[in-house]
C-alpha cells in the first residue's frame, strides 16, 4: 500500500517540527478553528458597527425604537444571531480539540 503525497508531507513536517503527526494535526485544527472564529467575530462586529450598536440587544433596541430602518436591520440582526450560534459551535469544537490534546498529553 503506497502513501499519499499529503501523508508523506505531513510526516515530513511533523518530523521537522519535532511533533507527532497527531499533535501536528491537533495544532493545525486548533489554528483553523481559531481563524474561523476570528472571521465570524469580524463579520458580526461589522454588522453591529453598521448600525452603531454595541451588542445584539442594542441593535434590536435600536430597531424597535426606530433609530435604524427596519429593513435591512432585521435581516442583519438575524444574520448576527446566527453568527453568534456559529461562534458557540466553534467554541465547542475548540474545547473538544483542547481537551483531546490535554488528555493525550496527560
Amino acid at each position: 500500500m503506497s502513501t499519499t503525497p499529503v501523508a508523506t508531507t505531513t510526516a515530513k513536517i511533523a518530523s521537522s517540527l519535532g511533533l507527532s503527526e497527531s499533535s501536528l494535526f491537533q495544532q493545525a485544527l486548533g489554528s483553523f478553528l481559531r481563524e474561523q472564529k476570528r472571521q465570524v467575530l469580524q463579520h458580526r462586529l461589522d454588522i453591529l458597527a453598521r448600525y452603531g450598536a454595541d451588542s445584539l440587544a442594542d441593535l434590536e433596541a435600536r430597531i424597535a425604537q426606530g433609530m435604524v430602518a427596519e429593513h435591512p436591520a432585521w435581516e442583519d440582526l438575524i444574520v448576527a444571531e446566527n453568527l453568534t450560534a456559529r461562534l458557540e459551535e466553534l467554541d465547542a469544537y475548540l474545547d473538544d480539540v483542547q481537551s483531546a490534546a490535554h488528555d493525550r498529553a496527560g
